[in-house]
Order: structure tokens, then C-alpha cells, then sequence
């Protein structure tokens, strides 16, 4: 079914033009069942063409689209340099926040949030993002050692490595960004600090 039936399909309109282009083809050959066949060919080859660029061009906006709206949360036009900090310290404060987080679960970003965040507004929200998620990691870590109660350990096994790991992976991830300036939101996080 087509999400907007409003709009142009390209192939539709691709297999359009081929039959209009073999019709006028057919038409304008007088009496030689060849040349209308060579014309119709050429048509029908330019139509494909046509379809093939329509098609990738529209596959080009779906693709754009589908990531914008698979974006993080905005970070409400928080950047460097708008606080008491040096953009270098900002960065450097921001990317501990993250990579600390990775390190010694809530605390290390807690604590440079607690610090930090009246002297610059890019290390006060990379500070709470961090200790969000780092939050929302240890509820994680609770719930795996409910299961592991429940399994017989198996569930706390096999989840509580993973869960380690994938903070690991995002608090490097986080603070790369944070170093360079970005402000990095996870990708899923219970906000409970605003």
C-alpha cells in the first residue's frame, strides 16, 4: 500500500512514459514494422533509465527522512562556550562525565555534574545525560539480579556482562562526542534528573 497516494510514483510514471514513448514509437513508423521496433526499444531503454534515477532519488529522501526522525532527543541548542568554563575544559568535563560514567557507574558523573554544572551549561547537560544513563544502568543491573534470583543465577549470568559492556560502549561513544564538542544523548535513558 502506498504511504501517500498523493504523490508520484516513480515507477508509475516510469511505465508510463514507455508506453507513451512505444506508442508514439509505433505511430510514427510508416510502414516498417523494424524502425518501430528499433524506436520502441530506444524509448523503452530511456523510460528505464528515467524510472531507475526517479527511483534512487526517492529512495535518497526516504532514507533521510527515516533518520531524521530516528534522531536523539534535541539538546535545546546547548553548545560550547556559553558558560564560565573554556571550551577546551568544557569538552575535557563533558567527555569525564561520560567516561567516568563507563568506570564508576554513577558516581564519577555525578560528581562532575554536581561540580560543574554552574559554571557551564554544555558540562551541566552532559553531566545529567551521563548520570541518567548511568541511572538507568543500575536499574538495569537490579532487575538482572531479580532474575538471577528467580533463574537460579542463570539470567544475572548471561545479562549482567552484557549490560556492562553496553555501558562501556556508549559512555566511550558519549564522551568521544562530548570531546568534540556534541552534546551526546543515549540512545534510550530514564530522565529522571531534568
Amino acid at each position: 500500500m502506498d504511504p501517500n497516494p498523493e504523490e508520484d510514483n516513480p515507477v508509475d510514471d516510469a511505465v508510463n512514459d514507455a508506453g507513451e514513448a512505444v506508442d508514439k514509437a509505433v505511430d510514427s513508423a510508416d510502414d516498417d514494422p523494424g524502425e518501430a521496433v528499433d524506436k520502441a526499444v530506444d524509448s523503452a531503454d530511456e523510460a528505464v533509465e528515467s524510472a531507475a534515477e526517479k527511483t534512487a532519488e526517492a529512495v535518497d529522501s526516504a532514507v533521510e527522512s527515516v533518520k531524521e526522525a530516528a534522531a536523539a532527543p534535541s539538546t535545546g541548542g546547548i553548545g560550547l562556550g556559553q558558560g564560565k568554563l573554556g571550551e577546551s575544559d568544557e569538552r575535557t568535563m563533558g567527555m569525564l562525565a561520560h567516561i567516568l560514567g563507563g568506570v564508576t557507574c554513577i558516581v564519577g558523573p555525578l560528581i562532575i555534574w554536581m561540580i560543574k554544572k554552574d559554571e557551564s551549561p554544555f558540562v551541566d547537560d552532559q553531566g545529567k545525560e551521563a548520570t541518567n544513563f548511568q541511572i538507568t544502568i543500575l536499574i538495569s543491573h537490579v532487575v538482572s539480579m531479580i532474575l538471577g534470583a528467580l533463574t537460579g543465577g542463570c539470567a544475572s549470568i548471561i545479562l549482567s556482562p552484557c549490560i556492562w559492556l553496553f555501558s562501556i560502549i556508549l559512555a566511550i561513544l558519549g564522551g568521544v562526542d562530548a570531546n568534540k564538542g556534541k552534546a551526546y544523548r543515549y540512545p534510550f535513558a530514564l530522565r529522571l534528573i531534568s
